[in-house]
């Protein structure tokens, strides 16, 4: 393998920063009409009759659709099809859409959606997870007879003798709250039928996919008369799933039944209305320790509102449920993880997947028992935490990469100058108005989608005949950089410039279907398709080279462009080796699979390889609170992670510097405030996230143990940064003063997010 290639690269980065990128609203087609969707103002309800006259005949309207308009399936999900693309039986939650006005113009099309009328029975709705797992409470879904999504849980050891055996045994409950995604660019779709009848759509998903699959199950279609386009998008951070797919859906059945292209483009309350958000949690965690500071027993139930329909809850509390102790060593476990179903906003995938509630819970823990056992909690960290041989709380063992906990731990600790800064924190004592603290956090995170599904990606290489190469994979960019990931990638293993490589943006049509670019997967998984494409191709091209430079396949080395032999200094050129296997009659093409490797799970125990391999992280941030205001100022923050490889440094630090301002937001700012089920903060200007000045200095350390598991030696950083920061702020408040804050987001000394929005409109 080649060297790195230095020096910061995109390969859409001129195409952005100059406006020619273009995006899905970008987009237009003759004869295009426009799509709004309709809503009620019903939390739920039986649904009774939607009436659709008055808007039928308003200015520009073509048509209005709803449920009884489906051809295929109205009903669908990634795991249960519960999720109704257009309600039909009831109303259940405040963003169901009941139906959809296409007009000649979009302006047409909103003020004829104000003209359907609803005509419901009022439900009770059942707003708090708890309630709802009471016998009686009102169902969200009477069909599925209960409240209950899912079950989870972990079973290790005897966790009564556990606690028995502890010196120290304490129990504390934390709250998280509903976070919104708040990407740049609201959902967009823009679909229409091609003249050979296949229906092709456009849109800001994340998964082409997981949108073909809803497309084709709503028109009742083969897969193969759905062709999903990739196209550029405009932020995800996980939540341009399922709901993204939906509109997709709804625009693909308004071009189908007008016979026209039809675009639909969400307004920013309409998104944060209907799109699904991160689960709120609700977690009893009890600890049983040593006086010398050994974890002996861990008990914890966790319950999180999986909101109005299942999406992806099952696998978001899964992986809570396998990371509920952190990437602390214990004996002895016993956790039951709840997704229910209310009436409140959907909620599914969002940057970390269930980890950044838990590890907010497992850090704030750490330091709660340190300051009871008046140990350091550096010195609690170092005697529990996984080691080289350890065996998780599922029985996983790790002696099969390098297990890096205490080496990005060790690079914190040093390079912050951690223990230094901590012995200055003020602990609520003192006359400083600004109390200054600091505080650290850190975690393991299970690589890819480990036992939620079945995990593998392919990839194809094609050399053309004037020695250019493109590549393309099942991997989707959503701004992330995967496809220079790819180029990069190909263009080392070729031992070519980056520059003849082009990434060649996928369809659903050209690609198998390689799972969704979620959970940090991106380049372990697609660079692992790339890398093993190339090294077939290599071994096609080497083979030729060898006979050119009469020497043997095994002896030939990529390198500057060039094919060499190695030893005696012979070499043709990559174009002169392309060149001849046209003249031989054989393509310079390959096509890899990665498949990543087994896992297993019990899930009766919560026992198993629940992850192929994993990432280990470490962070840290400096700050101070002032005494009147309990304003939070961050000064310093740092992080360290094992990424595996890096394989382009530059933007894989702008993955650390993005996850840990989002993780800030989380820790601070961020709150979807719902009243009676209804969202309160529908836009950014009530919405709060981090501004650039509530961002501090960050610094990046990337740790290298390149994975055995892995083709090109990456693992994953999109995540694991994100969901460091919200334990790690808790802890400095708590050294800064004296206070401990069991729920998100941390308001020292105001008024919760909640109080402040219902002031603000007169609540």
């Amino acid at each position: 393998m080649a060297d790195v290639i230095p020096g910061a690269w995109r390969n859409d980065a001129i195409a952005k920063v100059t406006g020619r990128t273009k995006y899905a609203d970008d987009l237009k087609f003759v004869n295009m009409v426009y799509a709004a969707p309709v809503y009620s103002d019903f939390v739920h309800a039986r649904l009774i009759a939607v009436h659709t006259e008055n808007a039928e005949r308003a200015e520009g309207v073509v048509r209005v659709l709803t449920a009884r308009d489906v051809p295929g399936a109205n009903r669908y999900g990634q795991i249960v099809h519960d999720f109704r693309v257009f309600a039909d039986d009831k109303i259940r939650y405040h963003g169901d859409v009941v139906a959809l006005v296409i007009a000649h113009t979009r302006d047409q099309a909103i003020r004829a959606a104000d003209l359907v009328r609803v005509e419901a029975e009022p439900l009770p709705a059942v707003l708090d997870p708890e309630e709802a797992l009471r016998e009686g409470a009102p169902l969200v879904h009477e069909d599925h007879g209960t409240n209950l999504i899912n079950t989870h849980r972990v079973r290790r050891g005897d966790v009564e003798s556990g606690f028995r055996s502890s010196d120290l045994v304490i129990e504390e409950h934390f709250e998280t709250q509903f976070v919104e995604h708040a990407y740049m660019e609201p959902e967009v779709a823009v679909c229409r039928v091609r003249d050979d009848g296949v229906v092709e759509v456009h849109g800001s998903m994340q998964h082409p996919f997981s949108t073909r699959r809803f497309v084709s199950a709503l028109l009742g279609m083969p897969l193969s008369e759905v062709e999903v386009i990739g196209t550029p998008m405009g932020g995800g951070f996980g939540g341009k799933d399922d709901t993204a797919a939906i509109v997709c859906a709804r625009a693909a059945l308004a071009a189908k039944l007008t016979g026209v292209p039809v675009k639909l483009m969400y307004r920013r309350d309409w998104s944060i209305r209907e799109s699904y958000k991160r689960h709120p949690y609700r977690v009893s965690y009890k600890m049983g320790l040593t006086r010398d500071g050994m974890i002996k027993a861990v008990q914890c139930r966790i319950v999180a509102d999986g909101g109005a329909y299942c999406s992806v809850t099952p696998w978001v509390t899964w992986r809570s449920t396998v990371q509920c102790c952190g990437p602390y060593d214990v004996p002895n476990v016993h956790c039951d993880t709840f997704g229910v179903y209310t009436n409140n906003i959907v909620t599914g995938a969002m940057r970390g997947f269930g980890s950044p509630q838990m590890n907010f819970v497992v850090d704030s823990m750490i330091e709660i028992v340190a300051n009871r056992l008046n140990i350091p909690a550096l010195d609690i960290r170092r005697k529990n935490m996984v080691k080289q041989g350890s065996v998780t709380i599922t029985g996983q063992a790790l002696d099969d990469h390098t297990v890096a906990m205490g080496q990005v731990l060790d690079t914190v600790v040093k390079e912050f100058d951690y223990e230094t800064k901590l012995a200055r924190c003020a602990h609520g004592k003192g006359d400083e108005e600004e109390q200054y603290g600091v505080g650290l956090a850190m975690s393991y995170r299970g690589v890819s989608l480990g036992a939620e599904g079945v995990d593998f990606c392919a990839a194809m290489i094609n050399v053309q005949a004037d020695g250019s190469v493109l590549v393309e994979t099942g991997i989707h960019e959503n701004g992330q950089g995967a496809e220079s990931a790819m180029v990069l990638l190909t263009a080392q293993e070729l031992g070519i410039r980056k520059e003849r490589v082009r990434y060649r943006r996928a369809s659903t049509s050209v690609i198998p279907d390689s799972g969704t670019t979620v959970a940090s997967r991106g380049t372990i998984m697609g660079g692992g398709a790339v890398v093993l494409a190339a090294k077939e191709l290599r071994q096609k091209m080497a083979c030729v080279a060898a006979h050119m430079l009469q020497c043997s396949a095994e002896s030939i080395i990529f390198r500057d462009e060039r094919l060499m032999a190695e030893g005696n200094g012979n070499a043709v050129t990559f174009d002169q080796t392309v060149e001849e296997m046209f003249r031989r009659k054989q393509f310079p093409h390959a096509f890899g699979v990665f498949q990543a490797p087994n896992v297993t799970w019990d899930e009766d125990h919560g026992q198993g390889k629940a992850y192929f391999t994993w990432v280990y992280g470490c962070q840290a941030v400096e700050l101070t609170v002032n005494r009147t205001t309990g304003k939070v100022s961050l000064l310093n923050a740092i992080a360290a992670h094992d990424v595996g490889r890096a394989v382009n440094r530059e933007m894989l630090e702008g993955q650390f510097f993005g996850g840990m301002a989002m993780g800030i937001g989380y820790a601070l700012h961020e709150e979807l405030v719902l009243d009676g089920g209804r969202i309160v903060n529908t836009n950014l200007n009530t919405y709060r996230i981090p501004r650039s000045l509530d961002v501090p200095e960050m610094k990046a350390i990337i740790v290298e143990n390149p994975d055995p598991h892995s083709p090109s030696g990456a693992k994953s950083i999109g995540e694991p940064t994100n969901e460091l920061m919200a334990p790690a702020v808790a802890n400095a408040i708590h050294n800064a003063t004296g206070v401990r804050h069991h729920r998100l987001p941390i308001r020292p000394g105001g008024t919760s997010t909640r109080a402040r929005m219902r002031k603000s409109v007169g609540g």
